[in-house]
């Protein structure tokens, strides 16, 4: 089990209350490690995690590693504001027996890349466990440097990137610098083919939470048979979906309502995001329901 492959970053379902549903993210995690995907992700930015606590960060991991330890390959999104609590969260994710991290830089803190380079180096120091970057400027405000990734590819834990910038040059210039290096991830879902094309062999897919079967065949398709001619046919069909998750500004709700079309009600999200209109929920399902009819 590694980085590579469809990795699905959990949602965190909520109950009417707004508590979590912890019965409900142990049945999903349950769900989705039998569905083709390579592994989960808990803790990241599609389950909100900057909306939970610390003790309800730490408690889905003890979750989703109980439900699906040893099924799939667990990465933690262990991201906060201070290298101290980055820290205890991996600690948290590292005795629940998660397999992995996605570490992101601080988010609003805006560390200097000298700064950020510490921070990684501590996290790994304290952790010693396998990283996914995760390269999300517009989300964080700071960037992962060449300078800052170079240093880090040195120690073996820092194996993977997910790259989230939506610019195109960036992914080309990865992949022609970095590619022998690094597992690189496509974080911008609308992307993926063009990640594939430059030879990516992961992707962590909001997406995948309902529609996990026709990711799989995507990446299947591009990466494991280089056939790009059904890449194209799978994507043409899946981009619309992914597009109103990326350019919507509504990524998550879009996200909680494609499980709730597929059959599992997980809440809404918590405020201050809201919840779809009609009007979007209607044309979105549009979208969604062929795909869930033809098992993709």
């Amino acid at each position: 089990m590694s980085f590579e492959g469809v990795h699905a970053p959990l949602v965190t379902p909520f109950k009417a209350d707004g508590e979590i549903d912890h019965e409900l993210l142990a049945q999903h995690a349950i769900d989705l490690a039998g569905r083709g995907l390579s592994g989960l992700g808990v803790g990241g930015t599609t389950g909100e995690y900057y909306a939970l606590s610390f003790d309800e960060r730490v408690r889905t991991f003890d979750t989703v590693a109980q439900a699906a330890g040893g099924k799939t390959y667990l990465t933690a999104g262990i991201n906060a504001t201070t290298t101290r609590e980055v820290i205890r969260l991996g600690q948290a994710a590292k005795r629940a027996g998660l397999s992995a991290l996605l570490v992101a830089a601080p988010y609003y803190a805006q560390p200097t890349q000298d700064e950020l380079l510490q921070h990684m180096l501590a996290i790994d120091d304290a952790l010693d466990m396998p990283v996914m970057l995760y390269n999300f400027p517009a989300r964080t405000g700071t960037e992962i440097s060449d300078r800052v990734l170079e240093e880090l590819l040195a120690r073996p834990n820092f194996i993977a990137m997910k790259e989230s910038t939506g610019d195109i040059a960036h992914l080309h210039h990865l992949a022609t610098h970095f590619r022998s290096k690094l597992v690189l991830s496509c974080g911008m879902d609308d992307q993926a083919l063009e990640f594939f094309v430059w030879g990516a062999r992961s992707w962590v897919a909001g997406a995948a939470n309902f529609l996990p079967e026709v990711h799989v065949a995507l990446l299947d398709a591009c990466v494991k048979r280089g056939d790009f001619v059904s890449g194209r046919a799978l994507m043409t069909q899946l981009l619309p979906v992914l597009e109103l998750l990326e350019r919507s500004g509504k990524f998550i709700q879009y996200v909680r309502y494609g499980c709730e079309l597929a059959g599992k009600a997980v809440g809404n999200a918590r405020a201050p995001l809201g919840v779809l209109t009609d009007d979007e929920r209607r044309a979105f399902a549009t979208l969604v329901q062929p795909l869930l009819r033809n098992g993709r």
